[in-house]
């Protein structure tokens, strides 16, 4: 596949031969009659990582390599779930985790789930935390 530009957005009308759910079925059979007839679940309706690297590419076309990199982020959360991710949310706010409980989370997603740029950013506000003091205490 070539590298998406702006000219592929919307995916949806103009190459919808390259998407597919995250179960793997073909965009064009998401529609309300299939739903209707029960032949797509709820499974069926998330987002495959793939459709969001490809925006990750537009993304990059457009010089907007920000939001390219939180599209990259975004497919590499796919694979963990839901559960660990809001426990992770909750460890990133401020003054709720030790630096070293920050570095171990970075850790656990680099290694366990192969999120490398979430570990990178994990880190980083590991690091922004600790010169801003917001790193929980811990107790003597």
């Amino acid at each position: 596949m070539d590298t998406l530009t702006k000219e592929h957005y919307p995916l949806g009308l103009k190459r919808p031969d390259l998407l597919q759910s995250f179960t793997g079925k073909a965009y064009e059979e998401l529609t309300l009659q299939a739903a209707l007839e029960g032949k797509i679940t709820s499974a069926d309706l998330r987002i495959h990582p793939q459709t969001l690297l490809m925006h990750a590419d537009i993304c990059d076309s457009l010089g907007r390599q920000q939001l390219a990199r939180n599209f990259r982020r975004a497919a590499e959360l796919i694979g963990i779930p839901d559960a660990r991710i809001l426990e992770i949310y909750n460890a990133l706010r401020p003054n709720r985790s030790t630096k070293e409980e920050l570095l171990a989370i970075a850790t656990e997603l680099e290694q366990q789930y192969g999120a490398v740029e979430n570990a990178a950013l994990v880190r980083e506000a590991a690091e922004v935390y600790e010169r801003r003091g917001k790193v929980k205490k811990l107790e003597v």
